[in-house]
Parts: structure tokens; C-alpha cells; sequence
């Protein structure tokens, strides 16, 4: 009984999900193309017409094909658990491996392998397809799929000694398994803040130490204005795969360090770089960054503890069309961990809202910053030119935009930075 509720649960909400989805893509598309026509009146000094229609153009691009990815995630889905596909899967794996941790690992590195195996021709069409047709992309089929095996390399030698650490703290450690794993699991995240800008980002790009001495004077001034210690100031070869710019900074404690795309650099003046680097610093001197990593952990805490729970309920593993009781291995940890992987984001996606919502007050707060620190003219400049050269529409549909932007829309955001500047 309690299965087939579960069932039916699941299923209304992915529906609702789905529904809600294809509902805000449609308003967003519809929006977009209602205002292709006019570049809006505050940019319309500054965006050529024919960029803002690429802008419309591209973003009308991205949103139907998220909706195919989505469609097809969605068949794979219901395919993997209400229709059988991992009790199928583990049964298949069992055979080869035997009971034991390799039948654990095997099922987890298999179902890994058919997902990356159904995600490749969308990533494949994304890069070579639509961005190639926006004239975005830079990459070769080459560094493609380099890239896709250095990931692979990366994945499995980091992965899969994480994955063995939790399978044995489920198996061995009692019921209080879901708090040692947190704790390995906070760990582990804060351990790759450290590893991540000088040993895993090299081997994806390179990293330079920023040149233009009169830039450098000014970055540093910058950080000494405003309190900010790094180890150094580096360019990256951003344009080797995207036309896209940005700007960041990585690392943890002393380990922090400031990196510039060679576009961004490329596209923007002196006194522009020096705003956005103001507005990124904003994030770091308000304390956003450590505020975003305790939410992460806590949330991460309450989604263990409830696995915790369902782990050990048999309606979880009917309800989704696994029977445990003819599973072949020893213990159902491996299935337990994708079910939830799996079912999590149906039953989340109406939470987005909110964590947009306050990732949006934090851009606020930090261009606030960086208007204090900085011409905030020089900021809405740089923007501008960063929403051009992006290709991002500067008319989003307000409820699209809403549930999924982590910024807020150009037109509020720069308004807002105008109002400082006077």
C-alpha cells in the first residue's frame, strides 16, 4: 500500500514538474520573442539591435533545447525506475561481478556509463551545434573529447575511492552511517576548495600570471582597498573553447587566487575589470561565499539523515520499481543511493525559487559593493558589454527568470547600479 502511494506520488509530481517547466519555457520563449523587436529604451544607446536579437535568438535556442534534454531525462527516468531499468542493471552487474563491494562499485560505475552515454549527443549538439551556429564556440572535436576523458580519469580516480569510503560507512557504521558520511562529505568538499584552482583546473586549462602591470597595480590596489589576500592573479585560456567571458576567484583560506578569462580581458577596459573583480570581492568580503557553504552543508545534512530513513523502508525501493528482496548483492546501499539521487530533484524542483531568491539579494549586495569601491558607471559599462558579448537577453520573462536566474534581470540590476552612481 505504502508502495503504491509512493508510486503515485512520484509520478504527480514529476508531471507537475514537467508541467510547470514546459509552462515557464513556453512564457519565457513567448516573452522573449514579444520583445525582439526593440532593443529595450536603457540599452538602446548601447546594444546594437542586431545583437539584441542574437541575444533573443540564442536564449529562444537554449530554452527548446533544454526542453528536449528535459524530455528525454524524464524518459530515462520513469525507464530506470518505475519501468525496471535498474533492477535490470543490477541483475546484469551481479552476473559479472559476484556479491560483494565490486557488485556495489559495478552498479554505481554502470549506471554512471549509461547516463553519460545518453548525455553525450546533447553535449556533442550543445557545443558544435548551437553554440557553434551563435558563434560562441572555439573548441575542436579534439579538445572535446580530451576533455571528456580527462574528465572521465579525473571522475573515477577522485569518485570512486568517495563512493567505497560511504558504501562501507552505510554497511559498518550503524545507524548513525548518514552523519559520518556528512562529516566525510563536508570534508571532501572543502578539501577539493583547496585542491581545485592548482591541481584539477590546470589539467583542463591554462593558467598564466596576469601580465599588464598598470592592470596589476590597479587589481592590487583594489584588494588592498578592500581587505582581500590572494596568491596571485592569473589569466585563463577561456577562448581555446568558448567566446563567452567571465571573471573568478578560487581556492579556500590562503589558497585563493583571481582568475581572469583572456576574452574578459580581451573586451573590457582597464577601469571595467577593476568593477567586476569589485563586484566578485563583494561576494567574498559580505561573507555570500561562507554563507553558501554552511546552507550546502546543512542541507546536505537533512537530505542524509532522511536517506537515512528511507534506506531502510521497503515501500522507498517498490515504490520506484526496485523489489530489494530479489536484488542479487549483499545489501541494497548501492540502489539506495541511486533511487535517491534519482527521486530528489522531482520532489525539490519547487524549492528553486527560493534559492534563487536569495542568490539574487546576493548580487544585489555585491554590486552594492562593488559601487562603493569602485565608479559604479564602470561596472553598468562592463556589464553591458558582458551581456552583449554573452549573448543574454535583457528581456527574460520575470516568472522564468524568477525560478531558475541566480542573477537578477539586466534592466533591475543596472537600474539599481545607476541610482548608486548618481
Amino acid at each position: 500500500m505504502y508502495s503504491l502511494a509512493f508510486s503515485i506520488l512520484f509520478v504527480s509530481f514529476l508531471v507537475l514538474t514537467l508541467l510547470l517547466r514546459f509552462w515557464l519555457a513556453s512564457r519565457h520563449i513567448r516573452h522573449v520573442l514579444a520583445h525582439r523587436a526593440a532593443v529595450p529604451a536603457e540599452f538602446a544607446a548601447k546594444i546594437p539591435l542586431a545583437a539584441h536579437q542574437k541575444a533573443a535568438d540564442y536564449t529562444v535556442a537554449r530554452t527548446k533545447f533544454g526542453l528536449l534534454v528535459l524530455l528525454v531525462n524524464s524518459v530515462v527516468l520513469v525507464g530506470f525506475t518505475l519501468l525496471g531499468g535498474l533492477q535490470w542493471l543490477s541483475q546484469a552487474v551481479f552476473q559479472q561481478t559476484g556479491p560483494g563491494m565490486a557488485y556495489q562499485l559495478g552498479l554505481l560505475a554502470a549506471f554512471a556509463a549509461i547516463s553519460g552515454l545518453v548525455d553525450l549527443p546533447f553535449d556533442y549538439y550543445k557545443q558544435f551545434g548551437m553554440e557553434q551556429r551563435f558563434g560562441f564556440n572555439k573548441m575542436s572535436r579534439r579538445l572535446f573529447f580530451t576533455d571528456m576523458a580527462k574528465g572521465l580519469v579525473v571522475g573515477t580516480a577522485i569518485g570512486l575511492p568517495l563512493v567505497w569510503v560511504v558504501l562501507i560507512l552505510m554497511e559498518k557504521s550503524g545507524g548513525l552511517w548518514w552523519f559520518y558520511t556528512w562529516l566525510v562529505w563536508s570534508g571532501f568538499q572543502l578539501l577539493m576548495m583547496v585542491l581545485y584552482p592548482t591541481v584539477l583546473a590546470p589539467l583542463f586549462n591554462k593558467f598564466t600570471p596576469l601580465a599588464d602591470e598598470s592592470l596589476k597595480a590597479r587589481i592590487e590596489g583594489l584588494m588592498q582597498r578592500v581587505g582581500f589576500a590572494s596568491k596571485g592573479l592569473f589569466v585563463m585560456d577561456g577562448s581555446k573553447r568558448s567566446a563567452h567571458g567571465n571573471a573568478y576567484f578560487s581556492g579556500f583560506g590562503a589558497n585563493k587566487r583571481i582568475v581572469f578569462f583572456d576574452t574578459l580581458l580581451a573586451r573590457l577596459a582597464p577601469q571595467e575589470i577593476e568593477a567586476v573583480l569589485a563586484h566578485e570581492l563583494g561576494h567574498f568580503k559580505l561573507k555570500h561565499i561562507v554563507k553558501r557553504i554552511a546552507v550546502m552543508f546543512a542541507i546536505s545534512l537533512a537530505f542524509l539523515a532522511l536517506l537515512g530513513y528511507l534506506k531502510n523502508q521497503l515501500w522507498f525501493y517498490t515504490g520506484l520499481g526496485v523489489d530489494p528482496l530479489i536484488l542479487p548483492g549483499q545489501n541494497n546501499d548501492a540502489m539506495a543511493l541511486l533511487l535517491f539521487m534519482l527521486a530528489l530533484p522531482v520532489f525539490t524542483f519547487l524549492l528553486g525559487p527560493l534559492t534563487s531568491l536569495s542568490s539574487r539579494q546576493h548580487e544585489f549586495e555585491a554590486d552594492a559593493f562593488a559601487a562603493q569601491h569602485t565608479d559604479a558607471a564602470d561596472l553598468v559599462s562592463a556589464l553591458v558589454k558582458m551581456y552583449e558579448d554573452n549573448a543574454s537577453t535583457l528581456t527574460p520573462d520575470p516568472l522564468h527568470s524568477a525560478f531558475y536566474d541566480s542573477h537578477p534581470p539586466a534592466s533591475v540590476r543596472i537600474r539599481q547600479l545607476r541610482l548608486a552612481a548618481q
